[in-house]
This record gives C-alpha cells, structure tokens and sequence, in this order.
C-alpha cells in the first residue's frame, strides 16, 4: 500500500520577514508547500530567503490593488501579519488598515479564496496606560477585521496574546472568546500552519494564548459542531 503523497500549496505572506512570519515561512516550507514572501525593507530578501521562502519585493502602501493582485495570482492562500510597528500614526493606518483593505481586495481580484489575518487581541494591554497612539493602532485594527469579515472571503482571523520570543511548548488555549495573556510567537506560527488549510476554520475569528491543549486538538475543537434544540 503506497502512502499518499501530501498535498502542496503555494503561499502568498505579506509581513514574511516578521517575528511570526519568519517562523510560518519555515514551518510551511518545511512541509513541502512554496511560499512566496513579500518585503520592502533592504535586508528583509535574506530572512526569507533563510527561512526556505521565494523574496518578492513589494509596498503595500504604494502598490495599487491591480498591482498586488498580480503577485498574489497563482497562489492558494494569503497570510497577512504585516504591521507598522509603532512608526506613527499614518503608517499604522496606510500599512496596519489600508494595506488590510488593499491586499483583501488583490486576493479577491486575483481568485485566492483562503486570507488569514494575524490581528490583535482587543484585550492586549489594557492594564497600562494607554497612548493616542495606541488606541489609534487599536481603532484601525479593528476597522481592518471588520473590512476582511464582510467580503466573500474564505477568512480566518487569529488574534493572539502577548507575542513572546519564549521556546513554543506545542500547547496553546484557543477559541472565540477566552481570558487574555500571552503566548510564543513559534507556537502562534504553528497555529497558523495547521489551520491554514483546516476545511472547517472558515470565517470565523480565534483568540489564541499559552495553554496545554495540543494545538492540533484545539483545531479539532474549534470545528463546528451541529446545534441542539
């Protein structure tokens, strides 16, 4: 009896030389599937590169819908953990917001069905003081969720904790609504990996922390299950 061979795929990331997408280009690459990385910055071709992905250079703030579109034809699915990353207030909503909107719409143009977003938790640093900044990066983040939710999208959008730079543990606590904390970027880009292509995880939105629940069983957990009257 022959073993069947797996099934490969080809990933489009937008935000591959990330602390989370570093890590997903390597997983994904590992696993046989091709992953396409765009970057801006001069330096950034060489981590995606080194984690096993294709570099291509790209600008979500100049680029036009048509334009990402181009790039984004050919592949099976999109990853979007892109962010500015505290550089202001403009570049949060050209890159954080627009760049959102931007690249679901390329998606849509281009015939890739499967986005998933890597957003934020709503809960992330509420206990400390709060900055206009930060409730501005807050308010757009939301506002890109809610534009990714309404198009006809097969979308999942994961919001994890406190990213950690810890050792991932393989565990985590997932589901649509659960207690905030933390949890390591490697086991967030594991997540990502295992329900990137889930059949059932389908326009719908995670929260993802720390936990001790293998993190292919909390997938199977967070399939839907029938409703009993």
């Amino acid at each position: 009896m022959t073993t069947p061979t797996p099934t490969r795929r080809s990933v489009f990331q937008i935000g591959a030389a990330g602390g989370v997408g570093r890590r997903l280009t390597a997983l994904l690459c590992a696993h046989g599937h091709r992953v396409s990385g765009m970057h801006r910055a001069g330096g950034q071709d060489s981590v995606i590169r080194n984690a096993g992905g294709t570099p291509i250079v790209g600008d979500l703030v100049a680029d036009t819908v048509a334009t990402l579109a181009e790039r984004l034809a050919g592949h099976d699915a999109v990853v979007f953990s892109a962010g500015a990353h505290g550089t202001g207030a403009d570049q949060t909503t050209a890159i954080d917001g627009r760049g959102l909107e931007k690249a679901a719409d390329a998606a849509a143009a281009a015939g890739v069905h499967r986005f998933v977003l890597v957003s934020v938790f709503m809960d992330a640093l509420r206990d400390k003081p709060r900055s206009h900044g930060f409730e501005h990066y807050m308010s757009v983040k939301r506002a890109a969720d809610v534009y990714l939710a309404a198009t006809d999208l097969d979308w999942l959008i994961l919001r994890p904790g406190d990213l950690l730079d810890d050792p991932g543990t393989g565990r985590v606590n997932a589901g649509v609504s659960i207690p905030y904390g933390a949890v390591p970027r490697d086991d967030v880009a594991v997540f990502i990996a295992a329900s990137l292509f889930h059949p059932t995880l389908n326009r719908t939105d995670i929260e993802l922390t720390a936990g001790d629940v293998p993190i292919h069983e909390a997938i199977t957990h967070l399939s839907p299950r029938p409703w009993r009257p």
